[in-house]
């Protein structure tokens, strides 16, 4: 039998339960570490990409309250974000269990265990995990895939900046790839290896703002029961990715713009200040300078952010990169469902190269999808990708004569019959010498 090619971690301080695990899952897993002292965490975790850990919840004998296993569990997670854990308990910690649930676990399993439910529960971690990876990546290279020089601009400008430290203000407009050149420049700088935190500011509660991003402690308001770190502090060492930050409501601006600054924070129900070695990226689709004139942003936090700035073009500043884009999306989903990859023939990929794309490279991604799944006959249609049987040309509204409508018409057809000109003129009703005439009058080009 094929092992999976995975690398699953085993974290408990009971010998035999570590001896039994490594039996148990190494006839189907290619990789297994096991570890009895949990503060060897760490450095397992930096050496290696863990698919899967199976931790027990209590370490010392005598303390069975599960609280170290939640510990470590919040630590994996801030080391490696998308190693799925799985915690190991008994019947007298489920409920602390449940809690690890909420906190990233994905699951978790009572001692004894049950050979072939373990098995096929790491399988399906493993599966998981790969696919979150695969998805990362996938969004990753959509972002770098491309030679439009609005984008080639943007990998020059992130090239030097990412090694440094500077504070970066990424810009543009929803679904551009903010998120995703964030973490590109995480990636490619020395903090690489530590945690990586994209809080989304522009869903925060007002009344959580704080203690989600600074941290409380036991006892700071009703459902506090004990000390928990805040965003800043999980991301110590790292990145942490502020996104949606023109979205903060004014009068929270300035305890954000202090943390920031002095590299501190206080935690909730504190009055001790905590350092922080972060470094800040933060993203937004509003205009902050238009924003600080209107009174409606902080012009300190402003300059504070705005050390270096990023603008990521839209889709449709980039047209050259639409058709490489699309045979990469259609590739990505037929291999996500497992299913046969579909042609688009030139017509339908002419039009989406002159389609708008308002919702840009995820409006793209999220029409192929649809299209693969839809296919019939192994190959996608514009009903497939949710339109009509055409994708008209965008209007000018700004249009102002009639030699302005003329030439606009005249483009949206040609369009239409994906350059034919005979096809063209027959529609317009000219004959194909005045339809040449036309073109050469308003320099209208035939692609």
């Amino acid at each position: 039998m094929k092992k999976t090619q995975a690398t699953i971690l085993i974290i408990d301080d009971q010998e035999e339960i570590l001896i039994a695990g490594k039996l148990l899952l190494k006839r189907q897993f290619e990789t297994i570490l096991t570890c009895s002292d949990p503060k060897k965490i760490p450095q397992i975790i930096s050496e290696k990409e863990i698919d899967v850990v199976l931790m027990d919840m209590n370490f010392r004998t005598g303390y069975e309250d599960g609280k170290e296993g939640i510990f470590w569990l919040k630590e994996i997670k801030k080391m490696q974000p998308k190693t799925n854990v799985i915690l190991m308990t008994s019947y007298g910690t489920v409920e602390t269990a449940v809690e690890g649930l909420k906190l990233g676990a994905i699951d978790y399993v009572l001692k004894p265990w049950d050979n072939e439910k373990l098995v096929e529960l790491i399988k399906n971690a493993v599966k998981q995990h790969r696919k979150a990876k695969q998805t990362t990546e996938s969004k990753e290279k959509a972002l770098f895939l491309g030679k439009a020089p609005a984008i080639e601009k943007v990998y020059k400008v992130t090239n030097r900046i990412a090694i440094t430290d500077a504070t970066i203000l990424i810009l543009g407009e929803n679904g551009t790839g903010k998120t995703v050149l964030a973490q590109s420049i995480h990636q490619q700088s020395k903090r690489k290896n530590e945690p990586f935190i994209h809080v989304d500011l522009g869903s925060l509660n007002e009344n959580l703002f704080e203690s989600e991003l600074f941290g409380y402690a036991k006892g700071a308001f009703t459902d506090a029961k004990q000390d928990t770190l805040g965003r800043f502090e999980s991301a110590n060492g790292g990145t942490l990715f502020l996104d949606e930050i023109g979205n903060v409501p004014f009068h929270l601006q300035a305890k954000l713009l202090q943390a920031i600054q002095n590299k501190e924070i206080v935690r909730v129900g504190e009055s001790k200040t905590r350092k922080i070695d972060v470094r800040i990226i933060t993203a937004t689709n509003i205009d902050l300078e238009e924003a600080v004139k209107n009174g409606n942003f902080r012009e300190d936090l402003y300059y504070r952010i705005n050390t270096i700035s990023v603008t990521m073009p839209k889709l449709n500043e980039r047209k050259e990169d639409i058709k490489p884009l699309i045979a990469y999306f259609v590739e990505i989903a037929a291999e996500k469902y497992d299913l046969e990859l579909p042609t688009i023939n030139d017509e339908i990929l002419n039009q989406l190269e002159h389609y708008e794309w308002n919702g840009n490279i995820r409006e793209l991604q999220n029409r192929i999808e649809r299209a693969v799944i839809l296919a019939e006959n192994n190959e996608i249609s514009m009903e497939n990708l949710g339109f009509d049987s055409f994708i008209p040309i965008i209007p000018n509204e700004n249009l102002q004569t009639l030699s302005d409508i003329e030439k606009q018409k005249i483009s949206e057809r040609l369009h239409f019959h994906n350059g034919n000109i005979s096809k063209t003129a027959e529609d317009l009703g000219v004959s194909r010498a005045a339809l040449y005439r036309k073109l050469e009058k308003y320099n209208i080009q035939n692609n």
